[in-house]
């Protein structure tokens, strides 16, 4: 049997946002600020920047709490890191 790739369907934003303003607030924030600290992970990545990386990795793991607390499935993980899945 061949196993094709799956590929990913792009879902409008309108469709997005809509499934977003289905969780409660709390959990929308989390989940902004788990994207935040992760993009600014992604900019901490030479020596100098050691501070700010585990300022990021601190606050993305109290986001990752809150949403855990919520839905296991939504924590952010190593893949979810831009820049970092090479």
């Amino acid at each position: 049997m061949i196993a094709f790739p799956r590929t990913t369907i792009p879902i409008p934003d309108a469709v997005a946002a809509l499934s977003a303003h289905q969780l409660p607030a709390r959990v929308r924030a989390a989940r902004r600020q788990s994207w935040e600290a992760c993009v600014r992970l992604s900019l901490c990545r030479h020596g100098r920047y050691e501070e700010g990386r585990q300022v990021a990795l601190a606050e993305i793991a109290a986001a990752s709490k809150v949403l855990a607390a919520h839905n296991p499935k939504l924590v952010h993980g190593w893949d979810d890191l831009p820049g970092l899945n090479r």
